[in-house]
């Protein structure tokens, strides 16, 4: 008995933003933007749009794809940093949203290794006979902490920002760039069919580089947020991009290869690779250490930024709806996350 993905779909924010939307806010420029990171556009959303949002469009179209009702899911797990509130889970209001019944509904907390955490629990409850049908969703409204008038980036604005204003949203340009607002969803079904099956699965925690890559507001402090550390830009995420970058780029090819060792595959066998798109210049770095060829790897960051836990179900389906993966495929999933967490997945389709 395996898993298979039965069903996918997405979403995504309701405004396309370019590059040089940005240069409304800050200083910076297409060119800027896309020769650091490969980005070219974004979207985000319409105000007043939530991650629930998001994510049930996206589940709505999974379920559609794996022609399945809202009573046929027994699970949901919503993988996501940046739920509607800090409690209740995002999770229990997509249930709400999707009519799912009250089915366990679970949030996890992996950023953007989120996805493959969640495809991991989902797999071991259809293994265990816990569930017969799981819908796993990644989603990011990540527009809630930009350091500028999203309105104004958009359009919807036309207010002018002041000096001040401007020179705060180009100090935290190198991070605000990279991020759009998105979903994606898969439905996870037991099957008895042998090509269909996770093989195997590594995953990785460093604690100890928590701070290189992190938001800095939060219960540690108290009150957990105040105007005080609004001014200061607490909200926003901190990254010491050099140190992150280097090691994504060290441990996403070491983990592949511990994983092929571990499952007796070669990597020439893996029909594509699925990386988490954090910034190009990571992937590409990661494909020429695992000697990947252009044709089996599949990248979208330059339409979508970094979208975190949505970003490897936007991949899948993608890559899906264009007849890129087919039913006994091989493929490797693989990313790196604020923690650090990281890990790869070898499965087939």
């Amino acid at each position: 008995m395996g898993t298979t993905v039965s069903g996918t779909g997405m979403a995504v924010g309701e405004h396309l933003v370019p590059n040089e939307a940005l240069s409304r806010v800050c200083d910076t420029s297409d060119d800027w933007i896309e020769a650091r990171t490969g980005i070219r556009q974004r979207y985000y959303v319409a105000n007043g749009t939530a991650t629930s949002d998001l994510a049930t469009r996206a589940g709505k179209a999974a379920l559609a794809s794996a022609q399945l009702a809202p009573a046929d899911i027994d699970y949901l797990i919503v993988a996501t940093m940046t739920p509607d509130y800090y409690f209740p889970g995002v999770a229990a209001l997509v249930q709400a949203k999707l009519g799912l019944g009250a089915i366990p509904a679970l949030d996890i907390r992996q950023q953007c290794t989120g996805f493959i955490h969640g495809f991991q629990l989902g797999d071991a409850l259809l293994r265990t006979g816990q569930a017969k049908r799981v819908l796993l969703i990644g989603a990011e409204v990540h527009s809630g902490f930009m350091p500028f008038d999203v309105d104004i980036v958009v359009g919807t604005s036309k207010a002018v920002p002041t000096e001040a204003e401007r020179a705060r949203a180009t100090r935290y340009r190198d991070r605000t760039v990279l991020f759009g607002d998105a979903a994606g969803a898969v439905v996870m079904t037991r099957t008895e069919d042998p090509r269909s099956e996770l093989i195997g699965l590594r995953l990785y925690t460093d604690g100890t580089q928590a701070e290189r890559l992190y938001v800095p507001s939060g219960f540690a402090s108290r009150p957990y947020i105040s105007e005080e550390m609004i001014r200061q830009g607490r909200h926003i995420p901190e990254m010491d991009g050099h140190r992150v970058f280097k090691a994504a780029a060290t441990r996403l090819p070491e983990a592949v290869r511990a994983l092929l060792a571990e499952t007796g595959v070669a990597m020439s066998d893996v029909k594509l690779l699925l990386a988490h798109q954090a910034n190009l210049r990571i992937c590409e770095a990661v494909q020429k250490a695992l000697g990947v060829p252009d044709e089996r790897v599949y990248n979208n960051i330059d339409r979508y930024g970094n979208t975190t836990a949505a970003t490897i179900p936007l991949l899948w389906h993608e890559c899906r709806e264009q007849g890129r993966i087919q039913p006994g495929d091989l493929i490797c999933l693989l990313g790196f996350a604020a923690g650090y967490t990281w890990g790869a997945a070898l499965l087939r389709a």
